[in-house]
């Protein structure tokens, strides 16, 4: 396989990425939402340190500190778009 293919395949990839994005904001929207109808915090530790756990165990342990990273960054942009509502 040569670079270009490669990189084609990286490109689908980053269009699922983008596409998933946008559908956890939404969802995150809705969550919010709900929150606010039910006087419930939006920051939720506890939910986040579960959702952490469950995502490191599915990875190659070289790439834990790499998924810790990717959903600290997704949690504090989905919290930013709850306080948004």
């Amino acid at each position: 396989m040569d670079l270009h293919e490669l990189r084609t395949q990286i490109d689908k990839i980053d269009e699922e990425l983008v596409h998933l994005f946008q559908q956890r904001m939404d969802i995150s929207k809705k969550v919010a939402q709900y929150k606010k109808k039910h006087s419930i915090p939006i920051h939720d530790p506890k939910r986040e340190l579960e959702v952490l756990s469950k995502m490191v165990k599915k990875v190659k342990k070289e790439r834990e500190s790499a998924i810790k990273a990717l959903y600290m960054l997704l949690f504090e942009l989905s919290r930013s778009e709850q306080e948004n509502i």
